[in-house]
């Protein structure tokens, strides 16, 4: 965390912030000529909006904090079909596969598995995927309403927290899940001095303080406001100018950097270390190649996207640099949700004992039975 204090002067330094009364770079998606419309009837003392940020940032009308005014192009981006249904669908998704698969997993780990160092580090990868999988129910009422938030202020904040923390402490946790499998496959003889319950239980403390840390500033300031001429409330999808530039830029860099790219370069590492040594090992381990592959190439694309564009949004604060990410980075972070899904199947279902142990203790049966009929 210190060098991501180290981080916030740099990037509040990468561009002028003004006062909620000065057009910044961060005015959103409109175009930069006057006569639209937008403003009503105090549009010619108002100032535009000329660039393209993060997160659709809005000018506070005048006399009435609580509401936001939006250029129509951000209007139409923010309520259109991608927000209001491919969205939603999106999570509903995640919590129809997700919630129970990983609901199935914590509960097998915990209760018919041994408990080895590898089996504390995938308890809580299941319990970050089944803690995000909660978080969405509320996303998804709130998109299929039309970005109508009916749960007030403090319910976006920690549903907004919520959201982020767990995604970031699951990738974290997939970190300290290959730095594990690193040891085990690659340094066998080193792997039985260093790898046990205690370095386990530090990796996984790690990461929930972490993901803890970085999800707090997203807590800390208010995100529901009106969206004006209608009778919408959004939740974190307008934000006003000065709290884009002074909050969330430096937050939303740091939880990039820290919880998405730092681990999954040590994905990269690790793994990549763990395919060479597989690989000069022959066909023996054919599968266990094939599964390491699947499994990085799963993080590197559920998360490097969204990732990229939250970076690019805060990259070059210059009007006009990016396009309109925003409108690309709404289906990308559903589109990250869904790693929580295809975790089960990569980390606890492609195992024949863990499938025999759900078969078993869903069958109420004990497991020599499972396996002796099997044999059978």
């Amino acid at each position: 965390m210190r060098g991501c204090l180290l981080l916030w002067p740099l990037v509040l330094g990468l561009g002028p912030v003004g006062g909620t009364q000065t057009p910044s770079v961060y005015d959103e998606f409109g175009s930069t000529g006057g006569g639209n419309g937008l403003l009503g009837p105090t549009e010619a003392t108002a100032p535009p909006f000329p660039g393209r940020p993060l997160s659709f940032p809005g000018q506070v009308c005048a006399n009435d904090s609580d509401t936001l005014e939006l250029p129509d192009r951000s209007r139409a981006l923010l309520l259109g079909w991608v927000p209001t249904r491919l969205v939603p669908a999106l999570y509903g998704l995640v919590l129809a596969v997700g919630l129970p698969a990983n609901a199935l997993a914590l509960w097998v780990l915990a209760a018919k598995m041994p408990r080895l160092p590898s089996t504390l580090l995938l308890m809580n990868l299941a319990a970050a995927d089944l803690l995000l999988a909660l978080a969405l129910p509320p996303r998804v009422a709130y998109h299929l309403r039309g970005q109508r938030w009916p749960f007030g202020e403090a319910a976006c904040r920690l549903d907004t927290a919520a959201l982020y923390g767990h995604m970031y402490g699951s990738v974290l946790l997939l970190a300290a899940v290959s730095l594990d499998r690193y040891l085990a496959l690659v340094h066998p003889l080193r792997a039985r001095a260093l790898r046990g319950q205690r370095l386990a239980a530090g990796l996984c403390t790690a990461a929930w303080l972490t993901a803890a840390a970085l999800a707090l500033p997203l807590a800390l300031q208010r995100q529901t406001f009106r969206l004006s001429r209608s009778d919408r409330v959004l939740c974190h999808d307008a934000l006003p100018l000065a709290a884009q530039a002074s909050h969330w830029r430096p937050a939303f860099t740091c939880l990039a950097l820290l919880g998405c790219f730092l681990p999954l370069l040590a994905m990269l590492l690790c793994y990549g270390a763990t395919l060479r040594a597989l690989s000069a090992a022959g066909q023996r381990y054919g599968h266990a190649l094939k599964l390491t592959a699947l499994v990085l190439a799963s993080a590197l694309a559920f998360f490097a996207p969204s990732n990229v564009l939250l970076l690019l949004h805060y990259s070059n604060p210059s009007p006009d640099a990016w396009g309109d990410l925003y409108a690309a980075y709404v289906p990308s972070l559903a589109l990250s949700t869904l790693n929580s899904c295809v975790d089960p199947f990569l980390y606890y279902y492609v195992s024949a004992e863990f499938r025999d142990r759900v078969r078993a203790g869903l069958c109420c049966r004990p497991l020599g039975g499972t396996v002796a009929s099997k044999a059978s």
